[in-house]
């Protein structure tokens, strides 16, 4: 039997997963967050805010501690479904300054 990714629900309702492989990717890439897995669903479904990106994806940032975030980028690929692109930690927030906030509404 396979196992199941684990996965979170957005502030839209839409279930979004964490394949293996995404996990892989955010671990190498970001070893930082190593350990952090629960942290980056729990951005994903309780975020202070969602912005958005670039090329259709969705950034959720939720504060870690004081002046570091936790970003999680994601694609809703559907009403029912979406997956984790990747996640960083930064303290330079104002870089994702000037994008659409799509969750709260404005």
């Amino acid at each position: 039997m396979a196992e199941r990714e684990p996965d979170a629900v957005a502030v839209s309702g839409v279930r979004i997963r964490l394949p293996r492989e995404r996990w892989d990717h955010i671990v190498r890439e970001h070893p930082e967050l190593e350990g952090l897995q629960q942290q980056v669903l729990a951005t994903v479904e309780k975020p202070v805010k969602v912005l958005a990106g670039t090329r259709g994806e969705l950034l959720a940032v939720r504060p870690v501690a004081p002046g570091k975030f936790l970003v999680v980028v994601y694609k809703e690929t559907g009403t029912n479904d979406g997956f984790v692109i990747t996640a960083f930690l930064t303290r330079r927030i104002g870089r994702l300054e000037g994008r659409t906030v799509v969750w709260p509404r404005q």
